[in-house]
């Protein structure tokens, strides 16, 4: 009697141990999707969200769907060695993959430079050293502070069936139950947009952690400013793809520079809400030149199967505290991987025009 309790002890024991393991992955996976907290910000509701938001998907990015590949070089200065042991900041002629695109998810919506949000997004490569990846937009602050904040804005964008675009009353809720969001917003309606990418400044938005050879550590933003001259844009769309028509034109006529600008935090910055403004005065370091040379389309790009996660971070480099970078990092492999299983249709930006357009200049 005892011997076959004893076996049937065992053969639990090991049936157990068989189910255990995927019956464990199914309950993580069920707690990622959210299923036992339906509060939750998970990766699919953000993915959820964007959808309804206008988002197209079909193999292309859920937001920043219209864009275009870049490749060049970054030249370190120098002078932001002290402040970091990356490589990134002493190493001379860093090869560089980006890409510029708007702050849409639909990747054949019409260029329109005065409501649309433009981004810079770079993959710094050092000789001998891990990688550095960066996602930046034009405006100077981002006017959402958590996860929360981030589901209850792509909430307000969702798309209303009987006008095609987002409900009025939607976005003044939005703005109405999110106080805090306020300055920020007035900060970004405030600023001067320029007239297309070769001119515009692109920040980093959130903050992120510098540490130095000897363990010291301080926060810090950044900023890509051209070297271009600024002009204001007329905000008059020329066609339908007329900023991107434009970048082609300016980086075929000469290389695109831009300073990379650090800003340390000063000792009343808030460092870990990306919505909050710092100050003025605070100390800015060049820390090198970045220079654009060639451009191409994303159909067969350089760019088209990078995540910009801006959690890929070299040595020397840490994430802050900033909740909003663990959101970007969650929804950006999500999209790659909903993007990765897709078939994907031919970008706005073709070969074809970015050829044309080379062709005019010579």
């Amino acid at each position: 009697m005892d011997q076959k309790y004893a076996g049937s002890l065992t053969a639990a024991a090991r049936w157990f141990g068989v189910i255990a393991v995927p019956a464990g992955l199914a309950l993580a996976f069920l707690w990622a999707g959210g299923c036992f907290s339906p509060d939750r910000v998970t990766q699919n509701r953000l993915m959820g969200e964007l959808h309804n938001a206008g988002s197209y998907g079909h193999g292309f990015r859920r937001a920043h769907a219209k864009g275009v590949c870049v490749s060049g070089w970054f030249d370190a200065s120098g002078d932001a060695a002290h402040l970091s042991r990356a490589e990134v900041f002493r190493e001379q002629h860093v090869p560089v993959i980006g890409r510029f695109a708007l702050g849409v998810g639909q990747p054949y919506a019409p260029d329109n430079a005065a409501t649309t949000v433009r981004s810079m997004a770079l993959r710094f490569m050092p000789r001998d050293a891990p990688e550095w990846r960066t996602g930046m937009n034009d405006p100077p602050v981002l006017p959402l502070r958590d996860a929360h904040d981030v589901a209850d804005f792509f909430a307000s964008q969702q798309i209303d069936p009987a006008t095609g675009k987002p409900n009025p009353s939607r976005t003044t809720t939005f703005g109405a139950t999110h106080p805090w969001l306020k300055s920020a917003a007035e900060e970004n309606a405030h600023r001067v947009i320029s007239s297309g990418f070769a001119d515009d400044t692109f920040h980093s938005l959130d903050s992120f952690i510098l540490v130095t050879a000897d363990g010291s550590k301080m926060a810090v933003r950044w900023a890509m400013v051209p070297m271009q001259p600024v002009e204001p844009t007329t905000g008059k769309a020329r066609d339908h793809d007329y900023l991107f028509r434009k970048l082609i034109g300016d980086i075929h006529e000469h290389p695109l520079q831009w300073r990379l600008m650090v800003t340390v935090a000063g000792a009343h910055d808030v460092i870990n809400d990306p919505s909050q403004i710092w100050a003025r005065d605070d100390r800015m370091v060049d820390a090198g030149t970045l220079t654009l040379a060639s451009i191409e389309s994303e159909d067969g790009g350089p760019c088209t199967g990078i995540t910009f996660d801006p959690l890929i971070l070299p040595p020397g480099i840490e994430p802050s505290g900033d909740p909003i970078l663990q959101v970007r990092s969650a929804a950006y492999m999500r999209s790659f991987l909903l993007r990765s299983g897709e078939k994907r249709g031919p970008s706005a930006v073709t070969p074809s025009l970015i050829q044309s357009s080379e062709s005019k200049k010579s």
